[in-house]
């Protein structure tokens, strides 16, 4: 099994989530800042998962077995460590925003 095919059921239980509370955040009106926090929280994820993956594989504290990654490697990290905090970043974000529910769009009481 590929790690990639691993990754499937985590980046599609994210986008569930996440299309959820985007729902959600498009009800209150916050919809523009639920996907900016995303994207700020996940490029944020991007650039340290390829900084510190690298620096771990050049220090020899793990390594991929090439059958099961795609061979698209980022310097020494294949390309599909990027799933885990894509899918991540799509999970806690969709939840995030559904458990600030009570709340309205500036972080007010709606009561």
């Amino acid at each position: 099994m590929t790690y990639a095919l691993m990754s499937l059921p985590f980046i599609g239980a994210g986008l569930v989530v996440f299309v959820v509370g985007a729902v959600h955040a498009h009800r209150r009106g916050s919809a523009r800042r639920y996907l900016t926090s995303w994207a700020a929280a996940t490029a944020a994820l991007l650039v340290l998962t390829a900084v510190f993956d690298n620096v771990m594989m050049a220090a020899g504290f793990f390594g991929y077995g090439s059958e099961q990654i795609s061979g698209l490697r980022l310097v020494l990290m294949p390309v599909e460590d990027f799933l885990y905090p894509i899918a991540g970043a799509l999970l806690l974000s969709g939840v995030w925003q559904l458990l600030d529910g009570q709340r309205g769009p500036r972080g007010h009481s709606d009561d």
